[in-house]
């Protein structure tokens, strides 16, 4: 029964997509202002047929550009965030070449870098453009994917956007904590994470199709006060600042606790 139910969800996405991405690509060619329109509605349908249930807490930065960083535990941070936040992501390169996964992406302006010190230091320029441009943009400064209970060190050079002025002022960075915290409204613990985390060199394709086996999925998103660079003597600490306010929240969000 799980893999009937797990081949429908597939042929549905599939139907979502060839639906939707006619309709991205006018919408690139003749009215680019409304480009971030559809694929919120796109990755809110994704959420519907992969039953997650995403919950809102604290206040989204409103002002045009925001630099959001945020922790990754898996593939499916993306609808999750793609459901709330208009504007593009930053994702490493090999996910430009995913059957299906890159073509879309590519349909939402996302920005695919090398994870090393030198490549993203060589893409400010494209991201500077879009920043300019109005378009928030998503980041994961952990450079890779965790294990849904603990968040990595922030990668300093992807806090570079924040020493620059957009419109006249430095950019602001609203630090997000993602955080997956219940299946079948039980708590997810460390040795049921796995479920969601993506980590290491696992088969994408696999664990998707594992995950689509199991059931409704509760994610929780958690917006804390936007900063500037100028609140820092260097970026580094800044990306130590955002990182350890994720940490402490997703810790907090694991054990069922508001943010204090």
């Amino acid at each position: 029964m799980n893999n009937i139910r797990s081949i429908l969800i597939i042929l549905a996405i599939f139907l979502w997509a060839s639906v939707l991405v006619p309709v991205q690509i006018v919408i690139l060619l003749a009215f680019k202002k409304h480009r971030y329109w559809l694929p919120q509605i796109f990755h809110g349908g994704l959420c519907w047929l992969l039953r997650v249930d995403v919950v809102i807490s604290g206040e989204i930065c409103k002002d045009t550009p925001t630099l959001f960083v945020l922790n990754h535990i898996s593939w499916l941070d993306i609808p999750v965030v793609g459901k709330v936040l208009p504007g593009s992501f930053v994702a490493k390169d090999e996910v430009e070449k995913y059957p299906l996964v890159g073509p879309i992406s590519k349909l939402q302006q996302t920005i695919f870098i090398e994870r090393t010190v030198p490549a993203i230091m060589g893409h400010k320029g494209e991201m500077q453009e879009h920043l300019e441009s109005g378009d928030n943009l998503f980041l994961f400064p952990e450079g890779t994917s965790s294990n849904g209970i603990i968040v990595q060190p922030f990668k300093s050079p992807y806090f570079a956007l924040a020493e620059r002025e957009i419109k006249g002022r430095h950019l602001k960075v609203q630090p997000v904590t993602v955080a997956y915290t219940q299946l079948n409204k039980i708590g997810l613990t460390r040795g049921t994470m796995g479920i969601i985390a993506w980590v290491g060199d696992e088969e994408l394709l696999g664990h998707m199709w594992a995950f689509l086996k199991k059931g409704k999925i509760t994610a929780e998103l958690r917006f804390h006060e936007p900063v500037l660079i100028d609140d820092y003597d260097s970026r580094k600490t800044m990306a130590s600042d955002c990182q350890l306010t994720i940490a402490t929240s997703l810790s907090r969000a694991m054990t069922g606790r508001p943010e204090a």
